[in-house]
This record gives structure tokens, sequence and C-alpha cells, in this order.
């Protein structure tokens, strides 16, 4: 399990006075209002003011002062420790546990690796870079996908 969660991305600069854009990895604008402090790399990054908008939510952090600041953390993840983050219920999952995880036939043949999980719309998808070097998409279900101690066990017939 990943030590840290990223809770979001910071996808640019918004005005002059060091506010950014964020790309939100949560549910919701108040998965990110209950934490203070994000994990930026190598630095801290304190939550002053956030809102949402049409593709995510602009921010400000009293360590960013102006725009070329806040340009500069163009593409950092924002991250906060695992134990900070609520216990999950049944049927819920960080995507930060599934990213990289070896995907096996039921033989115990490697297939690939997870590259990242997508949504579209109609439910999460595993985009599963295959060891021969193309990928596929595979529903991330029960009758698609079944977890073997830390192995993802999938069918081949859903990786053609």
């Amino acid at each position: 399990m990943a030590a840290e969660i990223t809770l979001a991305v910071v996808a640019g600069a918004h005005g002059i006075g060091g506010a950014v854009r964020l790309k939100l990895f949560t549910p919701s604008l108040e998965s990110l209002e209950a934490h203070r402090v994000f994990l930026a790399g190598d630095r801290a990054l304190t939550l002053i003011d956030i809102r949402a908008e049409k593709t995510g939510a602009v921010a400000r952090f009293a360590e960013v002062k102006d725009r070329n600041a806040a340009e500069a953390l163009r593409g950092t993840l924002l991250n906060v420790p695992r134990e900070s983050l609520p216990p999950l219920e049944d049927g819920e999952y960080y995507h930060a546990d599934y990213l990289g995880r070896e995907v096996q036939a039921p033989d115990g043949t490697v297939m690939g690796t997870v590259r990242t999980i997508e949504n579209f719309g109609a439910g999460d998808i595993l985009d599963i870079t295959l060891t021969s070097g193309k990928s596929a998409m595979v529903p991330f279900t029960a009758e698609a996908v079944t977890e073997q101690g830390d192995q993802l066990i999938i069918d081949p017939i859903w990786l053609t």
C-alpha cells in the first residue's frame, strides 16, 4: 500500500496573485478541504483557501506568493499521508493501491502492469500496459478482475 495518496495535481497558475488551478483526484472538493497541509515533492504546501470551478478547483497556498511561483508548481502532485484519510467502506479503494500492480492470467503468466485507472462515466477501467508493450483497458469489476494477495488475476479474453 502507498504511504502517500495523491489528491490533486497543480494544472497551472490562476491569475497573478499566486493561486493555482487543480485537477482533483477525489470525489469532492470537501475531500481536499479536510487537509490543511499537502506534501508536494520535497516541500509542504499550506492550504489557505480553495473553491470549486468547472474543471476542478482553484487554491491558494501560504508558500506561493505570485504567478511565477504558481506556474513553477505546474504538474506538482499534492499528496497526504495515507493515515490521514478516513477508513474505506466496502467496495472502495484508493487508485494508488493498484497503480503499478502486476496483472496475471489465471495460470500465473504475467500479462502486464496497471498503468492507470480511468472512469469515463460507466465505472472504473484498468488501463494495463501489457508485456508486449501494447495496452489494454479492462473493466474493474468482479467479473473481469479478481485479487489473490498482491496479484490481480484477469482472464486473457479481457486483454484481446
